[in-house]
């Protein structure tokens, strides 16, 4: 019992000190976007800030940036493109696994391909072929790629949750005479909740953390995403002075993807274990 309660308590004491580690940088934020632009010393870095710091900041960033703009843009982008990605996913390994698609295995190779060549290879060509298709600083043409780098994990993750799924439940539904469509959508997509909000939630959170693509393939405040704005604040600003404004359009931009978590963590513990049925 003894060794037992040690082990706890090292764990214990282990675990708050990553935790304490990990929260650092977090403090450090808030506590320099709650100066005012005047009190902002960087020998002076872990001095708390204020509410009216903190106002003030806020109030600067929502209307002498463009970070406003780019967070509606950006929630356009991180809701419909990852649905979309969702949606493809779970059709490739609903048919790759459930309907047992002819050289499915093949097909499903061709879609996970995707994730085999990193981003930073790919950029160049895709702005190639987005300037002469006309793509090029479009939401559409953000929405399409967004969806395309997207599609091979949610594919990935929905196959290896279907080939979990017995398969007397499609034969079941086969006898009682439900077709393909309304197997799919009435009784493996609610099955597979929980996964499919997993998937939504990780590629959502990518996509609205995504620098790379938005930077390359955009160019003007009504397409680009929040992240490249949150760049160029950088320039902008200059440091200094402006810097309490810099950490302060950060928190903003932070604080969704933090709250989407919060609100969603119970799907992680169902969603992640795969095969469950």
């Amino acid at each position: 019992m003894t060794g037992s309660r040690t082990s706890h308590l090292v764990r214990t004491i282990l675990l708050a000190v990553l935790g304490l580690v990990w929260l650092l940088p977090i403090y450090l934020l808030v506590a320099n976007a709650g100066k005012r632009q005047v009190d902002y010393d960087a020998d002076a870095l872990w001095a708390p800030g204020s509410l009216g710091g903190l106002s003030s900041n806020l109030t600067a960033v929502f209307t002498t940036t463009d970070v406003p703009s780019g967070l509606g843009v950006t929630v356009l982008y991180a809701t419909v493109a990852p649905l979309i990605a969702v949606v493809l996913g779970a059709t490739v390994g609903f048919a790759v696994i459930v309907l047992k698609l002819k050289h499915g295995f093949f097909w499903f190779f061709v879609v996970f391909c995707g994730t085999v060549f990193p981003l930073q290879l790919m950029v160049i060509p895709w702005f190639d072929v987005y300037a002469r298709v006309d793509l090029f600083d479009t939401r559409s043409g953000m929405l399409l790629i967004y969806a395309i780098v997207a599609t091979p994990f949610s594919a990935f993750v929905m196959r290896n949750f279907f080939s979990g799924i017995a398969e007397s439940v499609f034969e079941a539904a086969v006898v009682d005479g439900a077709n393909v469509g309304r197997i799919f959508t009435r009784i493996f997509l609610p099955m597979s909740t929980s996964a499919l909000v997993v998937v939504f939630i990780l590629q959502a959170t990518w996509v609205w953390n995504d620098l790379l693509l938005s930077l390359i393939l955009t160019q003007s405040p009504e397409t680009r995403p929040v992240m490249p704005l949150l760049n160029a604040l950088q320039s902008v600003e200059g440091g200094g002075p402006g810097f309490t404004v810099i950490l302060t359009a950060a928190l903003v931009v932070s604080i969704p993807t933090a709250i989407l978590f919060m609100l969603t963590q119970r799907f992680f513990q169902r969603g992640l274990a795969l095969g469950q049925y």
